[in-house]
């Protein structure tokens, strides 16, 4: 089975599976910067799980919209391209995508340091990392990575090696739901692709926003579940971008990706 239909896999057969774990798992109170999953250095990763990342990922800061960003990707030079899903050992590899709106967003933020500069920020479902890379890279003072797969999180680290960065804290716990976290950014790319989380999302996005002020920020290509939920009639656009070849190829088609600066109502309805 190609990659391109293993991806299909993931887009359409287990994305249900991932948007149920992010809904199940509770967050419990507020996550400070103290006490968040930290790993620190490469030394602290699974030396098995090290090796099969670097042997089965490849480095490469092409075809997407950030090519000051090294990262480890699944890319048709990778034997999972070709293998069956169901051999890759670990949980679904979401975080060895480079989506679409994490690109928009990691794009911007590069384009516009001020944005982050000297401020704390949340990057909430981080995946392979970029975003956070993106702020640190920008003078953010304090950032958070947070997805709820661990082994997401270690390729953080190795991606952080790549660009020379020291690796920034990773809660590998779900905090939506939980009690508001006082950040000034809260970045999300291609997070709504459920009903339900999507709803979730957006209430405690708001909640953050009536009682820290934290801005918001979400990147998204323009896909349906983001495009018809009611969320979308409180985003302002902020900017597009045009997508590279190779990630249109890789995302069905869709020619650009956008990000949203949201601006709720004072209600929580």
């Amino acid at each position: 089975m190609a990659f391109r239909g293993w991806k299909w896999f993931l887009l359409l057969g287990r994305q249900n599976t991932l948007a149920k774990v992010w809904r199940s798992r509770r967050g419990g109170p507020s996550l400070c910067w103290k006490r968040c999953c930290h790993w620190s250095t490469g030394k602290s990763l699974d030396p098995e799980v090290r090796a099969f990342l670097e042997e089965n990922t490849e480095v490469t800061n092409s075809g997407h919209l950030t090519p000051e960003i090294r990262l480890r990707l699944l890319t048709p030079r990778c034997r999972f391209w070709r293998e069956k899903p169901d051999l890759w050992p670990y949980g679904d590899p979401f975080w060895a995508i480079y989506w679409p709106g994490g690109q928009a967003l990691s794009r911007y933020i590069l384009d516009n340091p001020h944005v982050v500069k000297g401020r704390s920020v949340l990057d909430l479902g981080s995946g392979c990392g970029a975003t956070a890379i993106a702020a640190v890279m920008s003078g953010a003072s304090q950032v958070l990575a947070n997805d709820i797969d661990p082994i997401a999180g270690m390729a953080m680290i190795l991606n952080c090696e790549l660009n020379h960065l020291n690796p920034f804290p990773i809660t590998i716990k779900n905090i939506i739901n939980s009690e508001a976290g006082n950040w000034d950014l809260i970045v999300l790319g291609d997070m709504f692709y459920d009903e339900q989380l999507a709803d979730g999302l957006h209430h405690w996005l708001q909640k953050c926003i009536r009682i820290h002020q934290t801005e918001v920020l979400i990147g998204d290509p323009g896909r349906h579940q983001f495009l018809s939920h009611s969320i979308r009639s409180q985003l302002h656009k902020v900017i597009e971008y045009s997508l590279p070849e190779h990630t249109r190829q890789e995302n069905c088609g869709l020619t650009s990706s956008t990000v949203w600066s949201y601006q709720p109502s004072n209600s929580l309805d």
